[in-house]
C-alpha cells in the first residue's frame, strides 16, 4: 500500500471516527432532553390532575395524522385514529388493583407489579416511570402514589412521534457521518497526493538512478521543508557520488599510464633475461641494476597510489593534533633518509584534524624539497603558522607555467622527468589540504628556492600550547 493510500485511509479513518462520535454523542443528548421533557410533561399533568385539572389531558395538541400503511392490522391508507384525539391518558389504580379511566385517550395502561405496590402501600408523592408498547404504539407513564389507601394515579403519554423523530435523528446522523467519511477520504486523497508528490519524485529519482547507475542527476525537489531538504541533501549526495567517481576514474587511468611505463620497461628486460648466457657480465650488470630500479619504482609507485586513495577516504578519526609533534616525526624520518638538515619553526599551533594524513603531507613537502634541493648546502626550512605549513629549499624552483600544474597527479616538469618519483607526493599534499578545509600553495621567494606548503580552516585552529612567540630547532 502507497504512502499516499495509506494517509487517504487515515484521514478517512479520523473523519469517520470524529463523526461517529459526535453523532453517537448528538443522538444520546436528543434523546436525554426528549426524555427530560417528557418526564416534566407527565409530572405537570400529574400535579394538575390531582388538583382536579382533568381538562390538562386534552390541552396538549393532537399528535398530526399519521397513515400507518396497515400497522397493526390496519387498512392501507386509513389514517390511525389515535392521531385525531389527545396525546395524554389517565387512570386511577385503586389499592386492591382495580383500574378507573380518568381521561383523555381511551386507553387501558397495564398494572403490573411495582404499580400494585405503590397503589396498595407506596408514599404519597412516590413515582415510578417505564415505558410500554400497547401494540398500536408506546407510552412512557408515569405512576404516582396518592397515600392513606388512595391507590395510585398513572399518567401516560404517547412517545411514538419521539420515537419516529430520534429515529430520523439517527438515520441523518448516519448518513452524514458516511458522508463526512466520503468527503474526508476524498479531502485526504487530495492532500496526499499534494504531500507526497515531492516524496514520489524523489522516490522515481532514486529508483532510475537504482535501475540505470546514472548519479550525475539533480533532484527536481524545492522547498524548505523536511522534503526539500532532503531533496537538497540527496543532491549534494549525488554530486559527491559523481565527483567521487569521476576522481577515482582519472586516478585509474591516470595509474594505468603511469604504470605501463615500468612494466614495459619490466617485460622488455624480461625477454632479454632469457638470453642472459649469451650477455657479457657488464650487460648482465647493468640489466639486473635496471629490474631492480625498475622494481624499486614501480613499488614506489604502488605506495603513493595507496597513498593518495587513503588520503581521501580514510577513516583515521579526527583528534586534536599538534603539528610541531607530527612535523618533527617527519622531519626526524626525513633527515635519517636524507642526511639532509631540517630546521623547524612552529608557533605552537594546534588543529583538529587526522594525524597521520598531515604527517603525511609534511613529510611529502620534505621530500620533495629534499629531492630538487640536492646540494643541500644550505637548510630545509620547515616553518608553521597559525595553522599554516610551509617548506622552504633553495633549489632552481618551479616555472611559471608549472606552479598551477604541480599539485595535479602524476604532473612532473621537464626539470624534474630526471629525478626519482611519481608525481604524487604533492597531489596527496593537496588532497590532505582539502580535507582539512585548506588549500595547498607554492611560491617562489625574493632570495631563489621554492615554498610549498598547505593550510587548514580556520575553524579548525585550537588555542596554541604557547603564546610567547615562535620555537626554532634543528
Amino acid at each position: 500500500m502507497s504512502l499516499r493510500t495509506r494517509l487517504a485511509l487515515a484521514f478517512a479513518l479520523v473523519a469517520a471516527v470524529v463523526a461517529g462520535l459526535v453523532g453517537v454523542l448528538s443522538y444520546h443528548s436528543a434523546g436525554e432532553r426528549t426524555t427530560d421533557e417528557t418526564d416534566r410533561s407527565l409530572a405537570a399533568v400529574t400535579a394538575a390532575l390531582i388538583r382536579g385539572q382533568t381538562a390538562v389531558l386534552s390541552a396538549l395538541p393532537p399528535s398530526p395524522p399519521v397513515d400507518r400503511d396497515g400497522l397493526d392490522g390496519d387498512e392501507p391508507g386509513r389514517p390511525d385514529p389515535r392521531a385525531e384525539g389527545p396525546t395524554l391518558t389517565a387512570q386511577r389504580v385503586a389499592p386492591e388493583g382495580a383500574v378507573t379511566f380518568v381521561g383523555g385517550r381511551r386507553v387501558t395502561l397495564p398494572v403490573d407489579e411495582p404499580t400494585r405496590l405503590l397503589a396498595s402501600s407506596g408514599a404519597a408523592g412516590q413515582t415510578s416511570t417505564t415505558e410500554v408498547d400497547l401494540g398500536r404504539g408506546a407510552y412512557r407513564v408515569l405512576t404516582t402514589a396518592l397515600g392513606s389507601g388512595r391507590g395510585a394515579l398513572q399518567v401516560a403519554i404517547d412517545i411514538d412521534q419521539s420515537r419516529r423523530v430520534l429515529a430520523g435523528l439517527a438515520t441523518e446522523i448516519a448518513l452524514i457521518s458516511v458522508a463526512v467519511t466520503a468527503v474526508a477520504a476524498g479531502v485526504g486523497w487530495w492532500l496526499a497526493r499534494r504531500i507526497t508528490r515531492r516524496l514520489v519524485r524523489l522516490t522515481a529519482t532514486a529508483e532510475e538512478i537504482a535501475d540505470h547507475g546514472q548519479i550525475d542527476v539533480a533532484v527536481p525537489v524545492a522547498g524548505r521543508d523536511e522534503v526539500g531538504r532532503l531533496a537538497g541533501s540527496f543532491t549534494t549526495m549525488l554530486a559527491r557520488l559523481a565527483a567521487a567517481r569521476d576522481a577515482q576514474d582519472r586516478l585509474v587511468q591516470d595509474a594505468a599510464h603511469e604504470l605501463r611505463t615500468p612494466l614495459t620497461s619490466l617485460r622488455t628486460n624480461t625477454s632479454v633475461l632469457r638470453r642472459l648466457d649469451e650477455l657479457s657480465p657488464e650487460a648482465q650488470d647493468r640489466l639486473v641494476a635496471d629490474v631492480q630500479g625498475e622494481t624499486r619504482e614501480l613499488s614506489h609507485l604502488v605506495d603513493e597510489l595507496v597513498e593518495l586513495a587513503l588520503s581521501r577516504q580514510s577513516e583515521e578519526p579526527e583528534e586534536d593534533v599538534a603539528l610541531a609533534e607530527v612535523a618533527d616525526r617527519a622531519a626526524e624520518r626525513v633527515r635519517r633518509r636524507s642526511g639532509r638538515a631540517i630546521t623547524l619553526e612552529d608557533d605552537g599551533s594546534r588543529v583538529r584534524g587526522r594525524r597521520g594524513a598531515l604527517e603525511r603531507a609534511i613529510g611529502n613537502l620534505l621530500e620533495n624539497a629534499v629531492k630538487f634541493d640536492a646540494d643541500g648546502t644550505e637548510d630545509v626550512l620547515l616553518r608553521i603558522r597559525r595553522g599554516t605549513t610551509t617548506v622552504t629549499d633553495q633549489g632552481p624552483g618551479i616555472a611559471p607555467g608549472d606552479a598551477a600544474r604541480v599539485f595535479d597527479r602524476f604532473y612532473r616538469a621537464d626539470t624534474a622527468r630526471g629525478l626519482p618519483g611519481s608525481g604524487l607526493g604533492l597531489a596527496i599534499v593537496h588532497d590532505v589540504a582539502e580535507g582539512h578545509g585548506g588549500s595547498a600553495f607554492v611560491s617562489t621567494p625574493s632570495g631563489g628556492g621554492t615554498t610549498v606548503g598547505f593550510s587548514v580552516a580556520a575553524d579548525r585552529l585550537l588555542p596554541a600550547e604557547r603564546t610567547g612567540g615562535a620555537a626554532s630547532r634543528a
